[in-house]
Parts: C-alpha cells; sequence; structure tokens
C-alpha cells in the first residue's frame, strides 16, 4: 500500500482577483467556480486519489498565521480532518514550505510520497486529474521525482513551460515522459512555436515525490535554505494540529521557489525529473478574464453571478455581492462589486487590476486587506456604518464560541442582542442578555462577549471614541492563541 501525504500550498494573495480578493481573504478560498472556495476544491480531489493501492492521509497545509481558521473551518464544510496546518510568519517561497512538509512528513519514521498542489487552482475534469496523480504517485513511489505537466490549449505567455524529452514522440512508457528543460514565460512568438513544435507543457506547480527524496536534492542543489529550514523546524511550537516553526529562525531562511532551488537544477543529473501530462481542463484563475473563461454563460457569453440584470451586453463578467448591478450596451467588460468597492476593467486589461492594488497597498487603505464582513474563529463581524468618532458593527458569535477577554485604549462600546444568548464579562460582572437587551462597556474596560447558546448569536455594536482601528485591542485571554 502506498502511503500518501497531500499538501496544499495556500499562499498567495491574488491581488489580480481584487476586490473579492484580499489579504485576509485570499483568492484560494473564495468560491468562483461551483459551490465549494478553490482550497475545498483542491483538498477534495486529493483525498478522491485513494484506491485498492494508494492510502491518502489527512492533508498538511502550508499557510500563514491568518489564515489558519479559515482554511480548518473550510476542511470541516466539506468533512475533511485537517492533518496538519504548518503555519509560517512570513513568507519565503515554496522552496522553505515544501522543505518544512518534507521534515514533518518524516517525523515518525514514515516516507510517504507527497502530493504538492497550490491552493488556487481550478480543474474541470477531475476523474482526468486522479488519473494522472495516481499514475505520478506510482512513479514517486519508486523514488522517482515526477511533475504533472498541463497540456496546453494556446499560446499562453502568463506560465513556465516543461520541455519533454520525448524521443521522437515515444514516452518512456505510457503517458510517462522524462523533463528535459524548465523554460521561464515566452514572448507570444515563442509560445506560438511550443504550441506549434509540440513537447512543452505548462508548468502548473504540482509536484509528486518522496519527503526523502526532496530533502535529498535539495541538499544537493540549495543546501543553505535545507539548513536554514532545518534550524526553524527545530525550533518549532505546537498547538495541537497547529505547528509554527522559530519565527526568527524562519525568517532568515532565503526565499526560493521550488522551481528555482531545485527542479530546472534536475534535468541530466542524479535526480531526473520525469512529467506526467494533465489534460483535465486546468486554470489558475490568475485574472478576472480567466474568471471567466470557466463559468458558465448565456447565449450573449455574458456570465454574471449574484444580482444581476442586462440588455444588448455581450462577453461581460459580473459578480455582484450586495446590490443590483445593471448593464446596458457594453461588452467586454468585467464588473466585480462588494459592499466596499466596485472594479470596472476591459477583460483585455483585467491582468493590470495589480495597479489598483499596489495604490490601495500605498495609501495604506483597508480595502487592500479586508472586506467589510470579515471572518474570524469565532464568527464575523460586519462594518455597517461608521464616522468620524463612532463604527456600527453586526456580529454574529457561533454557538459554544466566545472572544478573547480584552479592552481598547482609544473607544467604549454599546452592545445590543439581537438573536441568541449573550454571556458578557465586564469588568468583575458577568451578565446574560437575550434578545431586545443591551449593555455598555466603558473605555479601558476589560471585557468579553461569549455565546453559551446552541444556535448563533447576533449583536449589533456602537463603537464610540476618538479611535476605532481595529488594531486598539489588548487581549488578555483567547482561545484562539491570539492573546497579546
Amino acid at each position: 500500500m502506498i502511503q500518501v501525504t497531500p499538501v496544499i500550498l495556500c499562499g498567495g494573495s491574488g491581488t489580480r482577483l481584487w476586490p473579492l480578493s484580499r489579504t485576509g481573504f485570499p483568492k484560494q478560498f473564495l468560491c468562483l467556480t461551483g459551490n465549494e472556495s478553490l482550497f475545498q476544491q483542491a483538498a477534495q480531489r486529493l483525498a478522491a486519489l485513494c484506491n485498492d493501492s494508494i492510502q491518502v492521509a489527512a492533508p498538511v497545509i502550508v499557510s500563514g498565521e491568518d489564515h489558519r481558521f479559515l482554511a480548518s473551518e473550510q476542511l470541516r464544510e466539506v468533512g475533511i480532518a485537517l492533518g496538519t496546518a504548518l503555519l509560517e510568519p512570513t513568507g519565503r517561497n515554496t522552496a522553505p514550505a515544501l522543505t518544512l512538509v518534507a521534515l514533518a512528513a518524516l517525523q515518525d519514521g514514515q516516507d510517504p510520497v507527497l502530493v504538492v498542489t497550490p491552493a488556487d487552482q481550478t480543474i474541470a475534469n477531475p476523474a482526468a486529474f486522479t488519473v494522472a496523480v495516481q499514475q505520478a504517485i506510482t512513479q514517486a513511489e519508486q523514488g522517482n521525482i515526477v511533475i504533472l505537466g498541463v497540456t496546453p490549449d494556446k499560446p499562453e505567455t502568463g506560465y513556465g513551460y516543461i520541455k519533454a524529452e520525448t524521443s521522437e514522440s515515444l514516452p518512456l512508457q505510457a503517458n510517462i515522459y522524462t523533463v528535459k528543460a524548465f523554460v521561464e514565460k515566452p514572448n507570444l512568438q515563442t509560445a506560438q512555436q511550443y504550441l506549434s513544435e509540440g513537447g512543452y507543457y505548462w508548468n502548473a506547480g504540482m509536484f509528486v515525490l518522496k519527503a526523502s527524496v526532496w530533502l535529498a536534492a535539495i541538499e544537493q542543489f540549495a543546501p543553505t535554505i535545507l539548513q536554514a529550514t532545518r534550524t526553524a523546524w527545530a525550533a518549532r511550537k505546537e498547538d495541537g494540529a497547529f505547528v509554527r516553526p522559530g519565527k526568527a529562525e524562519f525568517e532568515a531562511i532565503p526565499s526560493e521557489s521550488v522551481d528555482y532551488a531545485v527542479m530546472e537544477h534536475c534535468p541530466g543529473s542524479a535526480f531526473p525529473i520525469q512529467m506526467v501530462p494533465l489534460d483535465a481542463g486546468w486554470n489558475d484563475l490568475g485574472a478576472w478574464d480567466a474568471v471567466w473563461q470557466v463559468q458558465p454563460k448565456d447565449a450573449q457569453g455574458n456570465a454574471h453571478v449574484g444580482d444581476v440584470l442586462h440588455t444588448d451586453s455581450h462577453n461581460t463578467l459580473v459578480h455582484a455581492s450586495s446590490r443590483l448591478v445593471a448593464l446596458v450596451g457594453v461588452s467586454d467588460l468585467v464588473v466585480v462589486e462588494t459592499a466596499d468597492a466596485v472594479l470596472v476593467t476591459s477583460k483585455s486589461r483585467s491582468q493590470d487590476v495589480k495597479h489598483i492594488v499596489n495604490q490601495l497597498t500605498t495609501q495604506k487603505r483597508e480595502e487592500q486587506t479586508l472586506h467589510r464582513k470579515v471572518h474570524r474563529p469565532w464568527g464575523w463581524y460586519d462594518s455597517i456604518d461608521e464616522g468620524s468618532r463612532f463604527k456600527v458593527k453586526r456580529i454574529q458569535v457561533k454557538p459554544k464560541a466566545s472572544l478573547s477577554l480584552q479592552k481598547h485604549h482609544h473607544r467604549a462600546e454599546h452592545w445590543i442582542v439581537v438573536t441568541g444568548t449573550a454571556e458578557i464579562t465586564n469588568g468583575d460582572k458577568v451578565l446574560t442578555l437575550t434578545e431586545n437587551q443591551s449593555t455598555y462597556i466603558p473605555l479601558g474596560e476589560e471585557h468579553r462577549l461569549a455565546n453559551p447558546g446552541s444556535i448563533p448569536l447576533e449583536i449589533i455594536e456602537v463603537q464610540s471614541g476618538s479611535y476605532l482601528g481595529e488594531d486598539d485591542i489588548v487581549r488578555f485571554e483567547d482561545t484562539y492563541g491570539r492573546a497579546n
């Protein structure tokens, strides 16, 4: 029985899919195709790899600290148990991430086959994906490094390519080729040449190999990264499924991708790479025009999600989150509406959304980081109104969940219970409030909001004070490890 550990790399902010994708809620956690997020789809595809000869363990995810509960909650929603969440204190690219995974996988004396995939891709034909990856797993079990090469259907300039050694079009064996070289993103003329010549495949960043093989390869080609990652791993702290490498040690690791650190050096070396072609409707949804391509469309080529009306409009993409969007006589437009931002761009320029995100970052605007509705491990809050000295939030707390014991230096708060039961700590008092009851939290008072009931608790919070930023929180106790 081949032991397989699925690995989902959850880094990346998906800036080209702003305003739906933001730093606090990046594209891998969005439902852009179907009813599950891209991350959930990736987890389900990997879980489906098991058969009579392949045993698939619970997934390992590599994520930032801010997304740990979002990822674990989305796995719970689709009935998949989290194996381990390796939480990077800062992004150091994919080579250190995969090295962490390999070190973790070898901890118990096992040496599983790692099936490594980004979290933010979509596959139109999961059955074809399963067949290709199962074939790659069989090869990896024998000690080979295997990469999935996406069969190109157009001269794409946005991806790196894999050059397969076809030996007069004959594979090593059925559907398995030797990788001759990795090539950079080409210009259009070169991409057209690759397509006409054949033997070139898109590099989708999906690898299959044993944990020990990865460590041996990175020791050969990037020993500094291996040594620094070992040091960070040795300084790790574990909190159930959450594992945090040493912060200072991890920040000292050179930032490098799997491709640059190892894979591009492997062809012709002691670590040759094999490739299994993947023809399964792969798309990395890198920008809004790619989302339009994979969405179902009407007879005029329009792909619309949400409350949308249109007349005499063609080949448009609209994603309406909170209100009606109407189109009249337009073509080839992308309109993305959220509660606090609206994007309008031509499909041909959708890659340039990153320039707007850069402006938001430079101006330190919250629209780059958070949605108006923000998800937390205990529930969510929606900032529905604010002025110079007040803010109004709608807050929902999950059953049996609680916020941290905290205080604020610059604001007081009024809480009104809308539905459910609230257990409120206010200084040295603990009180229970139900529907239509309210209380006042003075500035500087230690307080906590909890839901002791079996249904969601919803309250309206009115903040007042000189500063209402989310960073004005001093946490004393927290169920989710966020205390100051």
